[in-house]
């Protein structure tokens, strides 16, 4: 499970911004996740509870906010959602796309702290 990985390194990025705004205790972590990113926000959730546990975020609230998938098509210069895969055909013109503008984010984007 590579959430678990993820999810250490969002929580060590929380504690350190935490311990460098002098706050004892981190309430809410917003994370970005791209839905092509390849991450189950369940399974980040559960991992969420194993690495805060003992921590100054044990008992905050993990809010995980879902990018969807943008491709952009260079030949008309429209942008496209899509729902998966590598190859994007532009619904605008028909042409292929392989340029992904938005989908593969994992982020930590908010944080509540004190």
């Amino acid at each position: 499970m590579h959430e678990l990985g993820i999810m250490e390194s969002a929580v060590d990025a929380a504690l350190r911004e935490a311990r460098a705004h002098q706050a004892s205790r981190i309430h809410r972590m917003v994370l970005r996740i791209g839905t092509l990113s390849g991450v189950e926000p369940d399974s980040l959730r559960f991992a969420f509870d194993v690495v805060t546990e003992g921590t100054a975020a044990a008992g905050a609230q993990l809010e995980v906010e879902s990018v969807p998938a943008r491709a952009w098509c260079a030949a008309c210069a429209q942008e496209f959602g899509v729902e998966s895969g590598f190859i994007y055909v532009c619904p605008h013109c028909g042409r292929l796309s392989g340029e992904v503008r938005q989908g593969h984010e994992m982020e930590l984007s908010r944080l509540e702290m004190s």
